[in-house]
């Protein structure tokens, strides 16, 4: 343990924290389609912000495979070939962010992404699902995505009128495409070490936990329990990343 922590550079209760965010936000993202890193990425911020935002999509690697298999069925094909044509400028624009930033400065903007995306998250509204809205989607979810891991919300609001298996099958496959995508573009510019993988690796088990966990909690979350209550934490841990980088300046 003690290896992994320094291998890690966190602290005990760093990896803890850090952990159950990962299995919390796994649990979320395989039950309503979007999650994981709504709610682990402003935790990892706090206690490893280096590793962001490489090791927030790696971890999304397992995560959105396992979705996407698990109800590949019900996978809308034709939003995962729009949103993934839409994501690709979204996705260059992200990593010249990264390349830009200093870290107190992508810990603002990653704050300020998870607000915005509890925020559009919380919108009621029905959106047309066409290839315009799917390829608008995927920019802003490249964009989001590559810059601060959190990329799901953009299809999440575009879906979220349509039902469960659909909504978690669909952003699955799609996540999954568009993960690779920014991985790939990190990497490109520099963005992606050894260390992040190493950092990815070791909360694979907290996803597994979490997705294996979300099969028996699809019923529950349905009539809308846990969704708002997530909102609210993350719109809190937000808050705190973006008050912690305000101190750092």
């Amino acid at each position: 343990m003690d290896s992994i922590l320094e291998a890690l550079n966190v602290t005990a209760t760093g990896f803890v924290a850090i952990f159950a965010a990962v299995a919390s936000g796994a649990l979320v993202q395989g039950s309503i389609g979007f999650g994981l890193n709504l709610i682990a990425v402003p935790v990892i911020a706090v206690y490893q912000p280096a590793a962001l935002p490489a090791a927030g999509i790696i971890l999304a690697l397992p995560m959105t495979l396992g979705s996407a298999l698990r109800e590949y069925t019900h996978i809308d094909h034709a939003a995962v070939l729009w949103t993934t044509l839409g994501r690709l400028p979204g996705v260059v624009l992200g990593a010249w962010v990264v390349s830009r930033l200093t870290p107190d400065a992508l810990s603002l903007l990653v704050g300020g992404v998870v607000v915005f995306a509890v925020l559009i998250s919380m919108v009621s509204i029905t959106l047309t699902i066409d290839r315009s809205s799917q390829a608008a989607a995927g920019f802003l979810g490249g964009l989001m995505g590559t810059a601060s891991s959190i990329g799901g919300p953009p299809m999440a609001l575009l879906y979220q009128s349509e039902p469960g298996p659909r909504v978690r099958a669909t952003l699955g496959a799609a996540f999954l495409v568009g993960t690779g995508i920014s991985l790939a573009a990190l990497g490109a510019v520099g963005e992606v070490a050894a260390f992040h993988w190493q950092f990815g690796g070791a909360m694979v088990p907290a996803v597994l936990l979490g997705l294996f966990a979300s099969r028996f909690s699809h019923s529950w979350l349905d009539r809308g329990w846990l969704r708002p209550g997530v909102l609210v934490f993350s719109a809190l841990a937000g808050i705190g990343v973006i008050v912690r980088g305000l101190s750092s300046l």
